[in-house]
């Protein structure tokens, strides 16, 4: 698999874009990794009043962006790495559960005990520390996901509202109840880049399919 290479320090539609641009032309399934200042990303079905604190964002300086894919809303800032998964195979759940298996197969070999859900989560120890979502176009199939290292979870709690059922569902209370960083659990790794390098090698080194 190739790794993509793309610059640091750009806003969420860049990369959103970017996603796009290499789709456009994709041979060969490639992937990268990326980190947004603070923003709160909604699917393409979601109303953005149901699901953000928007007062709350506009205060605090987080930006909010809509995605092309499904999925739920979800809160990353410079402690949440992105991951991005790009293929020429059009046949989107099977890149899905490609995606899913490589995450979780990388931070296993970490030691963590990551599990997938039907929600197309990824839990450790019951915690949910990754969110995906897929974006199918006509001749490529786009994953990107979301993973917790050191994550603001006071901003990630006020900055969106889901509605009670869905907390209900999952059996909590809170968002804070439901989530979890990854970097107590990770002492090897010193900052979200080296895991950023972490994930990356593991991928690079193995086949997928």
């Amino acid at each position: 698999m190739k790794q993509a290479v793309v610059p640091e320090g750009q806003s969420l539609t860049w990369y959103l874009d970017e996603e796009i641009r290499l789709a456009q032309h994709v041979q060969e399934e490639q992937f990268f990794c990326w980190i947004v200042p603070p923003t709160v990303i909604y699917g393409r079905h979601q109303q953005c009043e149901a699901e953000v604190n928007i007062p709350y964002c506009a205060a605090h300086g987080i930006a909010v962006v809509q995605r092309k894919s499904g999925g739920g809303c979800v809160y990353a800032d410079e402690g949440n790495l992105m991951i991005s998964l790009i293929s020429p195979d059009t046949h989107s759940e099977s890149v899905f559960q490609r995606y899913l298996l490589m995450l979780t197969d990388a931070l296993r070999a970490m030691g963590l005990n990551a599990v997938t859900t039907v929600h197309n989560d990824i839990l450790v120890d019951g915690k949910k520390v990754s969110g995906t979502a897929c974006y199918a176009l006509p001749n490529a199939t786009i994953v990107h996901g979301t993973l917790m290292y050191d994550v603001n979870i006071e901003a990630l709690e006020h900055a969106i509202t889901p509605s009670a059922a869905k907390l209900q569902k999952h059996a909590v209370q809170s968002v804070r109840q439901r989530v979890m960083n990854i970097r107590p659990m990770l002492p090897d790794i010193p900052d979200i880049y080296a895991l950023a390098e972490a994930i990356s090698n593991h991928i690079n080194r193995k086949t997928y399919e």
